[in-house]
């Protein structure tokens, strides 16, 4: 079978997915000559052609829960389209979509199933029998995966530990963005940044983007925030995301209005942006206060443009952050605690400026989004010639 007959079908759950993070990799494996389906709830045949590279786009409705019911409503909209399309390839990403497209994808032979775990759902800080029941469905359907990718080399290393499939179907894959796009912000970019946004031109400002949900952290940032806005009165706090129609973890608009209202001056909710490199260049530091994550790109797009970062200590980010060397990570859901890291960089300028010069050098080194095509590329090929499909 040559490659321009071999079929890939990438599947995930809701179209921001795609767009955020996948549609790299499926133009790069169009481009390489494999014919690239899409497949994500909303997806429109309109959005094919020659401006999408050659994708096919295919809309099967993939519900961001956990219900019995919707996820088999889910596998059987898969399942009719595998069985119509005959994938060499499916593809899968997002925790409901990887479940209901494995099931599909055995149920119709598929002959290569690869799933890319964005962040492992167990962590830490749940209780051990729910941590131990999402261990035990992960190693399930591992049985149903060809060739197991994650972001982070910490969850690969877990995946082998926990045995998920023998060790050389295992492989970490990294995470990378657009090195062009992201740099250090010149003095003229900042200000019409600053401008953009209503913030002070002097003003110190701690950034976060991430959507606005508890899990990335947000009542502990906001917290931490209201300890030091009394003491550092031009400090202000910019914030870029929005929350998603299908996101169930818990709203922070409650708790974001009360502080904006507390704070109308110094706190800045900026909403979803398409351009997020213009508000890295508004930024003096930034801060991701997570309870759990893959491989955050928000952090590594900070580090591209030459930002210090604090974090929380978890899988994913603890790999990407170097303490006292590009930033500083704090433990997860300890407001006092990331109060304390953070104020250390916005007491010192010096030391905000060595960290973020780091970190970008760091990005630049481990990073970018190229490598992280290519390698997925290669692997491709590998498990195609290893089934006997090149």
């Amino acid at each position: 079978m040559s490659g321009a007959r071999i079929s890939i079908c990438q599947v995930c759950a809701v179209g921001f997915t795609y767009r955020k993070f996948l549609e790299p990799l499926c133009l790069a494996q169009a481009q390489a000559g494999y014919a690239v389906h899409v497949v994500y709830s909303g997806a429109s045949a309109a959005d094919a052609g020659p401006a999408a590279g050659g994708l096919r786009f295919h809309p099967v409705p993939i519900a961001r829960s956990s219900s019995p019911l919707a996820l088999a409503r889910a596998t059987w909209g898969l399942l009719r389209l595998f069985r119509r399309e005959r994938f060499t390839v499916v593809h899968v990403h997002t925790p409901v979509a990887a479940i209901a497209a494995r099931l599909a994808a055995a149920l119709t032979r598929t002959p290569v199933v690869i799933y890319t775990a964005h962040g492992f759902y167990f962590h830490e800080g749940m209780a051990a029998p729910v941590r131990w029941l999402h261990i035990a469905s992960e190693w399930l359907l591992a049985q149903l995966t060809t060739l197991l990718l994650t972001q982070s080399a910490e969850d690969a290393e877990l995946a082998r530990r926990l045995r998920f499939k023998p060790a050389s179907r295992i492989c970490a894959i990294g995470n990378g963005v657009e090195a062009a796009r992201f740099g250090p912000a010149t003095d003229q970019r900042r200000l019409v940044a600053r401008e953009r946004f209503g913030l002070a031109p002097g003003a110190t400002v701690l950034g976060v983007v991430a959507r606005q949900v508890a899990e990335k952290g947000y009542l502990e940032l906001f917290e931490a925030f209201a300890q030091l806005a009394p003491r550092h009165p031009s400090l202000q706090l910019l914030i870029c995301g929005s929350r998603l129609a299908s996101d169930h973890a818990s709203p922070v608009d409650q708790q974001l209005q009360q502080l904006m209202a507390r704070y109308p001056a110094q706190v800045i909710d900026a909403g979803g942006i398409d351009q997020v490199e213009i508000a890295y260049d508004a930024m003096d530091l930034f801060c991701l206060p997570s309870w759990r994550e893959g491989m955050p790109r928000t952090i590594i797009e900070a580090m591209m443009s030459g930002l210090p970062v604090v974090a929380t200590d978890i899988r994913g980010s603890r790999e990407e952050v170097l303490p006292a060397v590009t930033g500083l990570l704090v433990p997860v859901r300890d407001a006092p605690a990331l109060a304390r890291a953070l104020e250390q960089l916005i007491a010192d300028p010096a030391l905000r400026q060595r960290y973020g010069q780091a970190g970008r050098e760091r990005a630049l080194a481990l990073y970018d989004e190229s490598r992280v095509i290519a390698l997925q590329l290669q692997l491709l090929q590998q498990t195609l010639q290893r089934a006997r499909l090149l």
